[in-house]
């Protein structure tokens, strides 16, 4: 199923989600599922530790000028 968001939105039930983040075949990172664990590790405690996180909805994320890579430089966020 498709979500129907746009590529620069934020969503995490997107499906499918074929995004290149740890390459692809034989250039796979090996160490792609460590990073994934400690993600997920890092935004629970996160979430814990500030039950009441949210982005700033009068500013918005402002992202790298890159054609070749999407990141984000300023995520404004409120306690």
């Amino acid at each position: 199923m498709r979500s129907g968001s746009p590529p620069d939105t934020f969503d995490p039930t997107r499906d499918p989600n074929p995004h290149l983040a740890f390459g692809r075949g034989a250039h796979f990172c090996i160490g792609a599922p460590l990073a994934r664990l400690e993600g997920r590790v890092a935004l629970n405690i996160l979430l814990d530790r500030f039950p009441n996180l949210r982005s700033d909805p009068d500013r918005p994320p402002r992202f790298l000028p890159s054609l070749s890579m999407t990141g984000v430089r300023e995520l404004p966020l409120l306690f």
